[in-house]
């Protein structure tokens, strides 16, 4: 079989390329922008410190000490870790919303969920991060440990963790202006806002490791999204070593 005609992954990146002499495959059509903020307007709030609790070490001692860490010790993590990692990967930086992480065209797609399992002063549960008002809305009661454990396929350090951070994609955000060639974009950003997350873990002298593999729409049930406006893609398990 040759991978460049019948492989999915080849063929999409083979069609997605641009070149200087002709126009991007486009077949979608038009496409409405949803909104920039994703906000569960009904659901309890935690609000989040805004005092930030920041690391006194170096950016250069941080990215030397980094490492995926799939051990935790069953030991609470504080609010303000929490708040920092949550700022650290997402949180906005600027008056014209710029965040942490960079998004092509700032059009920001990834949102975050958690699962907390061991936060001290947050009762377990999912959870989803409002960036624009800097909060938590729990959307589930209840520590679901065990069973996020089963949809990453048996992973056992999601059930060990303190907390599972649970990145979705709003596709038309991006798709709406960057046309078939967005979903390229989409998992660079994922990867720049868990990148940041492994960093300020680091920073806090806890652990982390991101996952890829999961069974795709028993989160998106979990999470209540549709796995087709918004879809889950990257995980990553937090906790203390």
């Amino acid at each position: 079989m040759n991978p460049y005609e019948k492989g999915i992954g080849y063929r999409y990146l083979f069609e997605t390329k641009y070149y200087p002499d002709r126009p991007l495959v486009d077949d979608l059509g038009r496409l409405t922008y949803p909104p920039l903020f994703k906000i569960y307007p009904n659901a309890p709030r935690i609000d989040l410190p805004k005092e930030l609790q920041i690391p006194k070490v170096t950016l250069a001692e941080v990215i030397a000490a980094r490492r995926s860490q799939r051990h935790f010790r069953n030991e609470p993590l504080t609010l303000k870790e929490l708040t920092f990692l949550l700022w650290a990967s997402q949180g906005i930086t600027s008056p014209q919303g710029y965040r942490t992480a960079p998004s092509a065209g700032a059009l920001y797609p990834i949102e975050t969920y958690l699962s907390v399992q061991n936060i001290k002063d947050i009762p377990a549960g999912i959870y989803h991060f409002n960036v624009r008002d800097f909060s938590l809305e729990r959307l589930k009661e209840g520590n679901f440990a065990s069973a996020l454990t089963e949809m990453a396929l048996g992973q056992s350090m999601v059930r060990k963790a303190a907390v599972v951070f649970i990145w979705t994609a709003v596709i038309l955000r991006s798709m709406s202006k960057y046309r078939n060639r967005a979903i390229r974009y989409i998992f660079l950003d994922a990867g720049h806002i868990c990148q940041n997350l492994l960093l300020a873990t680091t920073a806090l002298g806890l652990g982390a490791c991101p996952i890829g593999a999961f069974y795709d729409e028993e989160i998106d049930r979990l999470l209540g999204v549709d796995s087709h406006t918004e879809m889950t893609i990257y995980l990553a398990a937090v906790g203390r070593v």
